[in-house]
């Protein structure tokens, strides 16, 4: 068995890792049936399925037929800004609020592009903080402080 396409096996390794883990861990709760779903079921069928794609992606990478694809190195600056950007989003959402923490979001990980205008970011944020807002604090009525308290 040749890896002709690295980059398709390393991401079915990871999915397969992924899907392995999220089966293991909610296979700890209770499963129960497709009739009457438990807290685990979701999360264990969904790592099933998560492992078996990516059980096809390793195969598909090792086939004959696939072109031989390098794996290229990381891009560190760009996984720094969008890891950051999550993780900051995920501090700052009770102290500062949907609002400023959406925006913070989106103008942090739009540094992580190497086509980064001002304009776009704005407009962006400016979309996705009105999209969330009337979403999540609207219509679902989740209780999401939309500003500082």
């Amino acid at each position: 068995m040749t890896i002709r396409n690295q980059r398709d096996f390393a991401v079915g390794a990871a999915y397969i890792a992924t899907g392995a883990a999220f089966a293991v861990v909610s296979w700890g709760y209770e499963l129960g049936s497709a009739s009457a779903m438990g807290p685990g079921y979701f999360p264990f069928w969904l790592g099933i399925v998560l492992a078996l794609l990516g059980l096809v992606l390793c195969a598909g990478a090792t086939s004959a037929k696939t072109p031989r694809l390098p794996l290229q190195r990381w891009d560190w600056r760009t996984l720094a800004w969008m890891t950051g950007s999550v993780a900051a989003f995920g501090l700052a959402l009770k102290p500062l609020g949907l609002v400023l923490s959406v925006f913070g979001l989106v103008v942090a990980s739009s540094l992580a592009s190497r086509e980064f205008t001002w304009r776009g970011t704005l407009l962006n944020a400016a979309v996705l903080v009105l999209l969330n807002t009337v979403l999540f604090v609207l219509l679902l009525d989740l209780p999401l402080p939309l500003w500082p308290a």
